[in-house]
């Protein structure tokens, strides 16, 4: 199966910043560039991390990386998965499906 979310983490001091938090920012960045429609593409999950570097854990499916690097934000990813682990919850977006 083609794994279908990248695995993204943000430091302590990137969560310093609202701004890099999907939830955030990336509704106005969508309404500004009249891309609203992607809403129903787009897939993050979230979880809290466990140490200051991986403080949280993003899964983004491909089109929701893609609007997060247009949008200048962080994007080394870390992996990839299929799905979000059951502990991750839904941050922006539509739930995965199958």
């Amino acid at each position: 199966m083609p794994l279908n979310y990248s695995i993204v983490q943000q430091s302590t001091e990137e969560l310093r910043e609202t701004e890099n938090s999907p939830a955030v920012s990336m509704w106005p960045y969508l309404v500004d560039s009249t891309q609203t429609k992607l809403i129903n593409t787009i897939s993050i999950y979230s979880e809290k991390g466990d140490t200051a570097e991986r403080a949280r854990v993003l899964y983004l499916n491909a089109p929701a990386l893609d609007v997060w690097k247009k949008m200048d934000k962080a994007t080394d990813t870390v992996g990839e998965v299929h799905r979000p682990p059951k502990s991750a919850l839904l941050l922006f977006g539509m739930p995965f499906s199958e």
